[in-house]
């Protein structure tokens, strides 16, 4: 022991006065630093486990060195400043001197469309010597969504103001935040993150030139890295860790030790990254605060920090991966994107809390450039329109100049063309093998992949239009009729419906009715029915009026709203009671249109009418 003691001190002894004898000057300083480099590649110092003055003394020679080509030496450079007081002058790149115009133009499009920036002397100062560096993060856990464009946007603007830009895969994050991202999927996510998010730029042409991917457990396993989470946990109180996470790390009665430590990670990742600013959400506020209060206790400098604002998802609130309605997915199909978005909120005239003309400004207008935002529209409905900039679309719309439809209509069209070629690129089996592996979806016990469960809505019903091609009183059942009906199958259907006592016979021989066609059959009074009338009803029951089909509908056809188009279910379950949930949301308005949840219900002739109950049920 004491022999292999003294060889190891021999060792660290020789070494040591290799390392002083190295020239650091300006013709030779290139092969110390790469020898330099090589012997601090598997040590956190020169000799030892802690700082000594012979890291002192060669921190002095290195000091004057542009040392960024030699990532070990510039780790183990911010190491001796942070911790010993040293200034670590480590000389940059040199720049051709800039003008007040020039700062002012990069700065402009570095902070156009934030919501607020925090240190905005400091970033003008770093301007005018150099373009700035800032790191953009996200945890690995949920898939990204259409929200991930508005970052992407702005990763967009500071490229082209010249900036350094690192996308950090936070994936240890993920697993510290509640656990979000299995241990086991931490590099399967971070890779399928680095496909999207890549194809996300091209889709947006962004120069990738000055940008690059870091996933965290690349450097956050690391000693120095370690040593700084212990410096860290012991200035940092729990009151403050709780705080700085209470927006972003998931709150839950009984929080688990690794969410307090999730804050501290993020602020130390600034340093270790290398960069002057971080950009996030501003929801990421009170961590970026945390930062700027504890980072200096550890001998570390103040970072910028640039905050995009939170756009709402489609349902008003904030768009969340763990909100399926809220959200479209980066490689949804055309046809699902102009589903969800027809079912977006989407009141009139509302302009404040409103997701689609958030992504709009936030998105869809830097995406467009100096085009024009278009809206096609038929002639009779105003015919199509175009806007130079969001502040006129959001006029037209606050002035319902502009509905809802045609928002949406056009929304969709552009988020189709913005996903499209992450569309085509994730149609590649390697991709679609990596999503697959990345987030599993559960197995049933019999070994199958289980379907998701289709939303409960009204394109669900198979609704359509029926003509009555016969009518006769039920043989046992006074308030019953028996009617053959075409809904444009081969054979009309056999529907027994209980308007006896509410409408004339002959008021119901040929005329066209409202059908639901894909209940189960039911045996009624000794007779199977094969479906329903819709009809209107008060209150109390006591007055049902059949709906009117418009003149013109065709038996056969379907009966649905420009929001809900998805094909309907071939037989709806009874136990899931999907018609009596619908139900609830079917009615008739002021005008005596029949609704479901406020879109009109029609045919290509126009939309369904209750004769005369306003504000009906629809039974």
């Amino acid at each position: 022991m004491i022999r292999y003691v003294a060889g190891r001190l021999f060792h660290r002894g020789f070494a040591a006065q290799i390392l002083l004898k190295m020239e650091f000057t300006q013709a030779k300083y290139p092969d110390s630093l790469q020898s330099l480099n090589t012997h601090l590649s598997a040590r956190s110092y020169i000799t030892d486990y802690k700082l000594n003055p012979l890291d002192l003394q060669v921190f002095k020679k290195v000091s004057q060195c542009n040392t960024s080509n030699y990532p070990h030496v510039t780790r183990w450079a911010r190491h001796v400043t942070s911790i010993s007081g040293t200034p670590g002058a480590m000389a940059p790149a040199p720049v051709e001197p800039r003008t007040p115009e020039q700062v002012q133009a990069k700065k402009e499009l570095i902070c156009r469309n934030l919501q607020e920036t925090v240190g905005e002397d400091r970033l003008e100062t770093i301007l005018k010597e150099r373009d700035v560096k800032i790191y953009w993060g996200t945890a690995t856990t949920g898939k990204p969504h259409i929200a991930y464009f508005v970052p992407m946007i702005k990763l967009a603007d500071f490229l082209k103001a010249g900036c350094e830009v690192t996308v950090l895969f936070a994936d240890l994050h993920g697993y510290l935040d509640n656990m979000k991202a299995p241990w086991e999927l931490l590099q399967l996510r971070a890779k399928y993150y680095e496909a999207v998010i890549k194809a996300m730029l091209k889709s947006l042409d962004v120069p990738l030139e000055k940008l690059k991917f870091v996933t965290g457990t690349d450097y956050q396993l690391s000693r120095e890295y370690t040593l700084d989470v212990y410096r860290l946990s012991s200035v940092v109180t729990d009151h403050d860790a709780r705080k700085a996470g209470a927006e972003v790390v998931k709150q839950v009665a009984h929080p688990l030790l690794s969410g307090l430590l999730y804050p501290g990670l993020q602020a130390l990742d600034e340093e270790y990254l290398g960069v002057d600013a971080q950009f996030g959400g501003v929801d990421q506020r009170k961590i970026f605060m945390f930062a700027e209060k504890y980072l200096p206790l550890l001998g570390y400098k103040k970072r910028i920090h640039f905050m995009n604002p939170m756009i709402p998802g489609l349902t008003g609130d904030k768009m969340s991966s763990s909100d399926p309605d809220s959200k479209i997915d980066l490689i949804d199909p055309p046809a699902a994107v102009k589903k969800k978005i027809n079912k977006a909120f989407c009141e009139p005239g509302n302009v404040t809390n409103n997701g689609l003309l958030s992504f709009s400004e936030y998105v869809i207008f830097p995406f467009l450039g100096k085009r024009e935002f278009e809206i096609k529209r038929k002639p009779e409905h105003g015919g199509d329109v175009s806007y130079a900039t969001f502040e006129q679309l959001k006029e037209a719309y606050r002035t319902e100049l502009i509905y809802p439809l045609d928002l949406k209509t056009a929304v969709a069209t552009y988020i189709n063309q913005l996903l499209a070629p992450i569309v085509k690129e994730f149609q590649s089996k390697e991709l679609k093998k990596l999503s697959s592996q990345a987030y599993p979806v559960a197995n049933t016990k019999g070994g199958k992949t289980a379907e998701p469960e289709r939303p409960v809505d009204i394109s669900r019903v198979d609704i359509r239009v029926g003509k009555i091609v016969n009518i006769e009183p039920h043989p046992d059942a006074d308030s019953l009729y028996v009617e053959k009906i075409d809904v444009g199958e081969a054979e009309p259907r056999t529907i027994i419906s209980g308007l006896r006592k509410f409408v004339p016979q002959d008021k119901l021989d040929g005329a066209l009715v409202a059908v639901v066609c894909n209940l189960k059959p039911a045996n009624m009074r000794g007779i199977k029915s094969h479906g329903m009338l819709l009809c209107a009803s008060d209150k109390d029951h006591t007055t049902v009026e059949v709906l009117i089909v418009p003149e013109g509908s065709k038996p056969g056809e379907r009966i649905t709203s420009d929001m809900f188009t998805d094909p309907p279910d071939p037989q709806l379950n009874p136990k899931k009671k999907i018609f009596e949930k619908v139900q609830t949301d079917l009615t008739t308005n002021a005008g005596l249109e029949v609704t479901y949840k406020g879109e009109l219900l029609r045919t290509s002739a126009g939309p369904l009418l209750a004769p005369s109950l306003v504000n009906a049920a629809i039974r």
